[in-house]
C-alpha cells in the first residue's frame, strides 16, 4: 500500500469517519437515484467507494440509503408526521 492510498487513515486525518462518509454518499445517492435495490445498490457502492478498506461499510451504506429513500416517500412523511 502506498502512502497516498492509505485508507481509512487519510480520511481520518481530515476528520472524516467511515460512518460519516458512507452515510453522506448514501444520502446524496438517494437524492438522485430512488428505488435502488440489492445488486444495483451494491455495484454503485463499489463504484463510489472502490478501495478495499471501504468494503466493510457496504451494509451501513445500504441501511442509510434505504432509510433516507423511505423518508422521501410521501407515505413515509405522513406516517412520520402522525408518530
Amino acid at each position: 500500500m502506498t502512502p497516498d492510498n492509505n485508507y481509512p487513515r487519510i480520511c481520518l486525518e481530515v476528520g472524516l469517519t467511515c460512518q460519516n462518509c458512507t452515510a453522506e454518499t448514501a444520502r446524496h445517492l438517494a437524492a438522485v437515484c430512488k428505488g435502488l435495490r440489492g445488486k444495483m445498490l451494491g455495484q454503485l457502492f463499489v463504484q463510489i467507494h472502490p478501495h478495499p478498506a471501504c468494503a466493510s461499510m457496504h451494509k451501513h451504506f445500504a441501511e442509510h440509503y434505504h432509510a433516507v429513500s423511505s423518508a422521501d416517500l410521501p407515505g413515509a412523511l405522513a406516517m412520520a408526521a402522525v408518530a
